[in-house]
């Protein structure tokens, strides 16, 4: 047994760009920047990160959050960085995590992470000390319970781990040993996201859920929509917090929170897909982590019977009717990237494979062959007030108006009301989002968002050929050959439209020169056990 350090495939170096496709956006890996209007823009920290300073206990952080949870349960609530993945690992922490400066993924909460030499076998041996909340010891058996709790809710990534996983064992209190189906050397992602969040049995000690963790904070105060509120952990095993207490509180766009930071609100936000306020943001010099992820600007259709999209005509013309320029010129002032390429040129992953180019006149013979078999031409487009979210909404309500599309905007109350109408109702025909494919595993939301049985796939599109385009790109040997991979499902992907490509955007969790030692990790999840503020 050996513990390989888990690079994915190599290491992401601090110069790499990093997520790649889907909700926060698609990772490059090699030097891959994107230059917009005044960057040259590059994945990785940003501003001065002067964390070789000695640590300062007390303090509170404010973190602005992008959509704040209404429940915080790993088996409820997608853990990406923008849906409740730093909320929840703050609660829970994750087994491990990914250390962006080597590539690899290293223990968090767990002592060690080894696999053997077929990558089909990984063993977790946890820290001994290591008390939930609720002052229950976390221990081997609360592992595989709360895992096992989590595939049963069949919520996130949940299939994923189902279709990987064969067996959970549990030699003793300590040892966690996990038997996959096939070999998978990115199988650590899944423990430093939803899975690796363990929740403890006395969560639901009441017959109602009641967070309790073994993380290094611990709920004090939670109001859905309004605000969370932790407080540090003496008994955490890592050692107490620095700072005393961490709080969320939901945000109202990308601009709001760019005021909220200089008017000394919030300490750390995390903005996304707004280029302007990101540009502002770096221009005056904020800290952060900086990712330029492909595809996190996509358009989702809902396929579902019933709803216009399920025919692929109606898609393949939303796809050919939009030009994703457009929309880099109204809702990003042109300083984003116009591509509809699943991965960017410039990423670690780019095979080359083109995506559907803008051609309004193939747009609207498709639409046209579509109401000739009955359809009426109507959809509907939700959005929220968030400014460049309107402008994007406009601008594909105009381009699709103009091939014959007639086009309704609605506006859900806020993000986590979309995300609520997006993931949990399906209550949609069109919206704009995104599914971060990370550099870290490209396969989990590639799959997460076009696998037929997949928790995370918002559109309901199915089809047993991608399914099968996607599970070589899981089990791709080699660089080149995911790659290749990845270049197939793309061509297959312009053919059948799971969804509309309207180009990579950013993400930037930014933060006060006073902030530190805080740690990055899988789709833009924060970690706060090291960090601490100055001045306080």
């Amino acid at each position: 047994m050996h513990n390989p350090a888990f690079r994915p495939s190599r290491p992401l170096w601090a110069g790499i760009t990093a997520l790649a496709v889907l909700l926060a956006g698609c990772s490059s890996g090699n030097s891959d920047a994107t230059t917009d209007g005044a960057h040259q823009r590059q994945t990785g920290f940003v501003g001065e990160q002067t964390d070789d300073a000695e640590p300062v206990a007390g303090g509170s952080l404010t973190f602005g959050s992008y959509s704040l949870p209404t429940v915080l349960d790993p088996a409820r609530t997608q853990a990406t960085g923008s849906t409740g993945g730093t909320e929840m690992a703050a609660v829970y922490d994750t087994l491990v995590r990914h250390d962006f400066e080597s590539g690899t993924f290293v223990p968090q909460l767990a002592e060690s992470l080894e696999s053997d030499d077929s990558l089909e076998t990984y063993t977790v041996t946890l820290r001994p000390g290591t008390r939930f909340s609720d002052g229950n010891v976390l221990d081997a058996h609360a592992v595989k319970w709360s895992i096992e709790r989590f595939v049963a809710a069949k919520a996130d990534a949940s299939q994923t781990w189902a279709n990987i996983v064969d067996r959970i064992d549990t030699p003793d209190e300590r040892t966690v040993v996990f038997s996959l189906k096939r070999p998978w050397g990115d199988f650590p992602v899944l423990l430093g996201t939803g899975a690796g969040m363990i929740v403890g049995a006395g969560s639901e000690k009441d017959g109602t859920f009641s967070p309790v963790g073994a993380g290094p904070f611990a709920v004090t105060k939670f109001a859905p929509r309004e605000e969370l509120l932790l407080s540090a952990r003496s008994d955490y095993v890592g050692g107490k917090p620095a700072l005393d207490t961490v709080r969320f509180v939901p945000t109202a766009g990308a601009q709001a929170q760019y005021e909220s930071m200089r008017s000394g609100q919030l300490d750390m936000t995390f903005i996304l897909r707004d280029e302007r306020v990101i540009e502002q943001a770096l221009d005056e010099g904020y800290s952060g982590f900086l990712s330029l992820t492909g595809q996190n600007g996509i358009g989702v259709i809902n396929s579902r019977p019933g709803r216009p999209g399920a025919d692929v005509r109606v898609r393949q013309a939303i796809a050919y009717g939009v030009d994703p320029e457009a929309i880099n010129q109204r809702a990003n002032a042109g300083l984003g990237t116009a591509s509809s390429e699943l991965v960017p040129e410039g990423s670690r992953w780019y095979s080359g494979a083109e995506g559907i180019r803008f051609d309004p006149d193939r747009a609207r013979q498709l639409l046209d062959a579509a109401k000739a078999d009955g359809f009426d031409g109507h959809i509907s487009y939700l959005t929220t007030h968030d400014p460049s979210q309107q402008a994007t909404a406009l601008t594909v309500q105009a381009s699709l108006q103009s091939i014959g599309f007639e086009v309704t905007v609605d506006y859900a109350t806020d993000t986590t009301d979309l995300v609520r109408k997006v993931y949990r109702d399906h209550d949609f025909d069109l919206t704009r989002g995104g599914a971060p494919i990370a550099e870290e595993a490209p396969f989990l939301n590639l799959y997460g968002s076009m696998g037929s049985d997949s928790r995370n796939n918002a559109t309901g599109f199915a089809d047993p050929e991608m399914d099968r385009l996607l599970l070589a790109v899981q089990t791709a040997p080699t660089d080149d050959d995911k790659r290749d991979a990845i270049g197939d499902v793309q061509r297959y992907a312009n053919e059948t439209v799971p969804y509309v490509l309207w180009g990579p955007a950013s993400s930037l969790i930014a933060w006060e020169p006073a902030v530190h030692g805080v740690e990055r990790t899988v789709t833009d999840i924060m970690l706060f056990d090291t960090a601490w503020k100055s001045g306080t």
